[in-house]
């Protein structure tokens, strides 16, 4: 008996005036990959032609053992068996909440306990008599994201989900984003242009540049690489698969991490959940001993792999802790003061209220 094809394969090309997309990838199909890149990088373009949306794209689009499009075979976008998600949440306005998801549902065919299970899992029971307009924005991405979900949808494409709401309502609604990932088993394509999104909810990374990809791989490898653009930015950072170890009732948690334990703010995951930590370089500094007398909760051994320099008199530290990869950001005097230079061991600090998960 063959086994049923668990990969996904594109190979998209679409040719427009000012702009290209020519991509060929192979990606797992399961998890979430996520899709990055500046604003006209091709991310939006490249999840259109997946669902279906751009008529004039050509190539191959394959989930499983299922073919959506080669050659003369082309299925329209209703028979792509996507749910898609975009950056406004297009409720049907005249409908509630509860008939939003159930329109959805009817058309789809699926099970019956789809609907109930969505609302429980993103928490709607107290908006299904609500209308839209009633909604704030993160409850509306939230409704929308559910309705994509009640259809049991083959792949569940999300175009910058998050891109409309302010920090706040992001934040309210990254949890039910992981949530998804979990629960849902069904592979997820989330394009974004923002690396914080990135790094806590990829389990693979592809990054576009001008419609074509620059790299792809697994989330943590692609992510921590130092050759790539996001290493030199303001906000660089390394990324890291941590365990929650315990946590204090007052919003701090002890993380057992490859750079070893590491206190930080969060709420209150049970022992033994597996969390992602981003660790930005300009809240890491380094010291030549290890002192007990400072507010600071997490410093650890490490040892100074590279130095490279930054604009306005900085530099950029490459550090190894534990089986881990940091970074920090000095000053180009802090880094003549304490004689740093490759190989030499010191101590890197971090601030606990500077890490959340």
């Amino acid at each position: 008996m063959t086994e049923t094809r668990q990969d996904i394969e594109l190979r998209l090309q679409l040719r427009r005036k000012a702009f290209t997309l020519d991509v060929a990838l192979s990606l797992p199909a399961q998890g979430v990959t996520v899709v990055f890149g500046p604003s006209g990088s091709g991310k939006s373009t490249l999840l259109r032609a997946i669902a279906g949306l751009e008529p004039a794209a050509r190539g191959r689009v394959r989930i499983g053992a299922a073919v959506w499009q080669d050659g003369d075979k082309y299925l329209p976008p209703h028979r792509r068996a996507v749910g898609v998600v975009f950056q406004h949440a297009a409720l049907l306005p005249h409908l509630s909440v509860h008939e939003n998801l159930r329109y959805g549902w009817r058309r789809s065919g699926a099970a019956a306990g789809a609907v109930p299970e969505w609302i429980d899992k993103l928490a709607l029971g107290t908006l299904l008599a609500r209308s839209p307009a009633t909604l704030s924005g993160g409850e509306r991405q939230r409704v929308a994201l559910a309705r994509a979900l009640v259809c049991r949808p083959r792949w569940l494409l999300l175009d910058e989900p998050l891109s409309a709401l302010d920090v706040e309502r992001r934040s309210e609604i990254l949890p039910y984003l992981e949530t998804i990932r979990q629960q849902a088993d069904i592979p997820m394509l989330y394009v974004t242009h923002a690396v914080e999104e990135a790094a806590r909810l990829a389990d693979h990374l592809v990054l576009l540049e001008a419609g074509k990809v620059f790299v792809a791989g697994p989330a943590l490898e692609v992510l921590n690489r130092p050759d790539l653009p996001w290493a030199l930015r303001d906000d660089a950072a390394a990324v890291l698969e941590a365990t929650v170890a315990a946590h204090d009732g007052h919003g701090m948690l002890l993380l057992d991490t490859p750079a070893g334990s590491l206190h930080v703010h969060g709420a209150a995951h049970p022992t033994g959940t597996i969390v992602r930590l981003r660790v930005q370089a300009r809240d890491v500094s380094v010291a030549m001993s290890a002192h007990a007398d400072t507010s600071v909760l997490n410093i650890i051994p490490a040892v100074l792999e590279s130095l490279s320099p930054l604009p306005n008199g900085q530099l950029q530290l490459r550090l190894r802790a534990g089986e881990a990869l940091l970074l920090a950001r000095v000053s180009h005097q802090s880094a003549v003061r304490l004689q740093l230079r490759e190989g030499l061991p010191l101590w890197a600090q971090i601030k606990a209220v500077a890490l959340l998960v």
